[in-house]
C-alpha cells in the first residue's frame, strides 16, 4: 500500500481537483490510499463559523449566516465547475450542510459550554466535503475509488482539538476496513485530521445524550499525521505528501528570499525540525514511520517530475546547510519570585502545571537563578487567564508578538542574518541548534 496525502492547497479549486487526478494517474492507481485535507483555506473559514456560532456576540446571527454562506458558495462553485448540474454530488454537499445546521440547532438546545467539543464537531465538515467532492470527480472520470469515513477507523480519547490515538483499536479498525489486495485499479479516499471517540456520558458537553460517537481532531495541520497512522497500521510501502513546494526547503520561501531544496533528511533530523516548528511536516508524523522504516516523500503536485525530498533512514541531511524555522506571534514570558528567591524546582514545576492546564505550547525555555523564561504559543487564547492565575505569586514580564527563529546546523553567517531582523531578547545556542527571540 502507498499512502498519498493532499493538503488544502492541492484542492483549492476545480483545477486543483483535476490535478489530483492527474497526479494519481501518473503514479499508478493500484494499492493507493489517499488522505485529503479541507479545500483551500476552508479550515479557517469553518473556524469563523465556529466563533460566530459559539460566542453569540452582537450581530453574531448575521455573522454566522455570512460565514456559512461563504463556505457554501465556495464549495458550490467548485462542484459547478466540475459536474453537470444534475449530478448527485450537489445533493450530497447540501446534505452535509444540512447536517451542520442540524448539529448547531441541537447543540444550542443542549446549551453546550465546551468550545473544543463544538469546534471538532463543526470543523470536520471541511474534510468530509472535500473528500466527497474528490471521490465523486474521480468516479466521474472513471477512476474507481472507495470513500472511507476516517472516523470509523481512527479512534481517540476525548481530548478535543488535540486527541490522542488509541493505537490498538485504530490498528484493528484500519486492517479490517482496508482491503490491502485492491484490484481493478480501485483506490481509497479518506479524510485527514479527524478521528472519533465514544462517549458514555456527556454531561459536560451535551445534556440528555449517552453512548454516542463524537468527532475529534488530531491537532491543526494533522492530515500528515493521519497519513502516518494509516501507513503504520498497513505496513505501507511509502508515504508521499504532495505540496505546493518542491519538497522540504531549508527555509520558508514566504520569509526568506533564497531557499535550497533538501534532497534527503533522516528521521531524527525531520523530528527535530518538526519539533521546532517546521511547517512542511506535522511533528507527530515521523515517529510511526520510523518505527517501521517507511520512507516519507515530500513532492510538488505542480511539478511531478521533481523527486522532492526523501525522509528516511540514513543521511542526516543533504545538503548540510543551515535550516531556518520561524514561529511568529509568540509570547515571551519572564517569571521570577516576588521575594527574589531562586527559581527552583517547586516554583518551576508550579509554572509548568499552569502551562499545561491552560494548554500553552512551550517552544523555548531558559532558566537563571532568579528568573524562568518561556516562549509560548497561545493556540487556545488562554494566556490572559494564565497570567491572572500566576500574577499574585510571581513577578511576570511579558513580551507579546515576538518571533522565534530556530537555526539548525547554524553558522556565524546564519546567525548574523537573524540578528539583522530585530532586537534579540533571548539567545540560546547548543551544538546543533541556535534559537533567538526577536522583537
Amino acid at each position: 500500500m502507498r499512502i498519498f496525502k493532499f493538503g488544502g492547497a492541492s484542492v483549492k479549486d476545480a483545477d486543483g481537483v483535476k490535478n489530483v487526478a492527474r497526479v494519481l494517474r501518473s503514479q499508478g492507481l493500484n494499492n493507493v490510499l489517499v488522505v485529503i485535507s479541507a479545500m483551500g483555506k476552508m479550515t479557517n473559514a469553518f473556524e469563523e463559523i465556529i466563533n460566530a456560532y459559539f460566542y453569540q456576540q452582537e450581530n453574531s446571527e448575521d455573522n454566522l449566516k455570512e460565514a456559512i454562506s461563504f463556505v457554501e458558495d465556495f464549495h458550490h462553485e467548485i462542484i459547478t465547475d466540475l459536474f453537470e448540474e444534475n449530478h448527485e454530488i450537489f445533493n450530497k454537499v447540501d446534505f452535509l450542510f444540512a447536517q451542520l445546521s442540524g448539529f448547531m440547532i441541537q447543540n444550542k438546545q443542549n446549551n453546550s459550554k465546551n468550545y473544543n467539543y463544538v469546534y471538532d464537531q463543526i470543523v470536520g465538515f471541511g474534510e468530509l466535503l472535500s473528500t466527497h467532492i474528490v471521490s465523486a470527480y474521480l468516479s466521474e472520470i472513471d477512476i474507481k475509488n472507495q470513500w472511507i469515513d476516517v472516523r470509523e477507523c481512527i479512534k481517540t480519547d476525548a481530548n478535543f482539538r488535540d486527541a490522542k490515538i488509541n493505537w490498538e483499536l485504530t490498528s484493528q479498525n484500519i486492517t479490517q476496513k482496508i482491503n490491502k489486495n485492491i484490484s481493478e485499479n480501485t483506490i481509497y479516499i479518506t479524510q485527514g485530521f479527524l478521528g472519533s471517540t465514544s462517549l458514555k456520558t456527556a454531561s459536560d458537553i451535551v445534556e440528555g445524550n449517552q453512548n454516542f460517537t463524537a468527532t475529534t481532531t488530531l491537532g491543526r495541520e494533522g492530515s500528515d499525521y493521519t497519513a502516518g497512522v494509516f501507513a503504520y497500521c498497513l505496513n505501507a510501502q511509502s508515504v508521499t505528501i504532495w505540496k505546493d513546494v518542491a519538497g522540504v526547503l531549508n527555509a520558508d520561501p514566504r520569509v526568506f528570499s533564497k531557499t535550497t531544496l533538501l534532497h534527503e533528511i533522516s528521521y531524527t533530523e525531520a523530528i527535530e525540525m518538526a519539533f521546532y516548528g517546521a511547517s512542511v511536516i506535522h511533528p507527530k508524523t515521523i515517529q510511526p514511520l520510523e518505527q517501521k522504516n517507511i520512507p516519507l516523500f515530500v513532492r510538488s503536485f505542480e511539478d511531478i517530475s521533481n523527486k522532492g525530498t526523501c525522509v528516511g533512514k540514513g543521511t542526516k541531511i543533504n545538503p548540510e546547510i543551515p535550516c531556518f524555522i520561524v514561529k511568529k506571534n509568540q509570547i515571551l514570558v519572564s517569571i521570577s519570585a516576588k521575594d527574589f528567591s531562586f527559581m527552583v524546582e517547586s516554583n518551576i514545576s508550579h509554572v509548568f502545571e499552569k502551562l499545561d492546564e491552560y494548554q500553552l505550547k512551550v517552544n523555548l525555555i531558559q532558566n537563571s537563578a532568579i528568573s524562568f523564561s518561556v516562549c509560548i504559543e497561545d493556540k487556545y487564547n488562554t494566556f490572559d487567564s494564565f497570567y491572572q492565575d500566576l500574577k499574585s505569586t510571581f513577578i511576570i514580564k511579558v513580551y507579546k508578538d515576538v518571533t522565534l527563529y530556530t537555526i539548525r546546523h547554524f553558522d556565524e553567517k546564519a546567525l548574523q542574518k537573524i540578528r539583522e531582523k530585530g532586537t534579540a531578547i533571548i539567545r540560546q545556542i547548543n551544538t546543533e541548534t541556535a534559537q533567538l527571540v526577536i522583537q
